[in-house]
Order: C-alpha cells, then structure tokens, then sequence
C-alpha cells in the first residue's frame, strides 16, 4: 500500500458543487482506498492504496456517480510532495503563505505551450512551471492576479487545481502522520 494525495479541483466551490467530506470518505473507502483523511472541505483527501495506474480516473467516476459532480482529480505521493517543496522558486514568499501557490497538472505541459505563457500578463505577480507543476507568487493577491487556473489550462492544454502554501504544507504534514 501507497499513501496518495488526491487534489480535487472544483468541489464545493460557489455552492453548486457540494461534496460532503463524510461522506466523501465513505465513497473512497467503498473504493477500496484505505485510511482516508480529508483536509479543509476543498477537496484535499490522503490515503493508502496500491498502486495509481487508472485510480484519479476511479475516483472522478466514483465522485460523479455519488454526487452528480465530475471533478478533476490529481494523485500525488508524499515523497513528490516534498521534492515539490524543496524546489520552491519563491523561497522569499513562503512567509506570507497566502500568496503562494503551487498548481498540480494532470500532465507535463509541453515546452512549446510553455513558451507561449506571457510572463508579464499580471505584474507583480509571477509564475514558474517546473514539471507537472506551477509555482506562483501572486504579490498583488491571488484574487485579483490574471494568472488564473482557467488562463493556464488553457494556454498549457492539460488540467490542474491550486492550493496555496499553507494548504499544501499541511498536505505533506498529513502524510507524515
């Protein structure tokens, strides 16, 4: 057994969307995942389970037929988790943890796509893509930065969810325990 993260991207979002989290653990442990935790009702689950292959596609199939919700849903493991942290290209923000974020993607953008973000699209506030990730530093306040998930998956063809700083080093501290 392997401990994952589930990142669920539009839960509980504006109130049209709503997915208990009791019984959102019910669900996946009916699934087979094991030892499942929820964090915060923004859809942040851990759990044990063997391995991946095909389980974010099982747990959006399940959260659809449960809830009538199709979210997006991205797997990561603690020890991803960590290599995500260490690689912070804002080490400066992370003591105002509200203004950075880190976007898990589905996918590997290409280089290409890449090369197509504009950089300067929401001055001050900026934006690295590294792997399956984006690290941004919304300086002017996440809420009013054009930097928005929608403007990425879009530009970089894959899907993704956000979590800010604070959320997602509780995330690695939920895996420790």
């Amino acid at each position: 057994m392997t401990t994952h993260v589930a990142l669920l991207r539009g839960v509980n979002v504006g109130g049209r969307t709503k997915v208990p989290m009791a019984d959102l653990k019910k669900e996946l442990a009916d699934l087979g995942l094991e030892d499942v935790v929820t964090y915060i009702a923004s859809g942040n689950v851990v759990f044990r389970a063997p391995a991946a292959k095909g389980l974010a596609t099982r747990i959006e199939k399940r959260i659809e037929q449960a809830f009538g919700v199709a979210p997006t849903v991205i797997l990561r493991t603690p020890a991803e988790l960590r290599a995500i942290a260490k690689a912070n290209p804002y080490p400066e923000a992370e003591g105002e943890p509200k203004t950075l974020y880190v976007t898990f993607l589905d996918a590997k953008p290409t280089a290409a796509a890449i090369r197509e973000l504009d950089p300067d699209r929401s001055p001050p506030d900026e934006f690295t893509v590294h792997g399956r990730e984006i690290y941004a530093h919304y300086a002017g306040g996440y809420g009013r930065s054009k930097l928005s998930l929608d403007w990425f998956e879009r530009k970089l063809g894959v899907r993704g969810t956000a979590r800010n700083w604070r959320t997602f080093l509780k995330l690695i501290e939920l895996t420790e325990e």
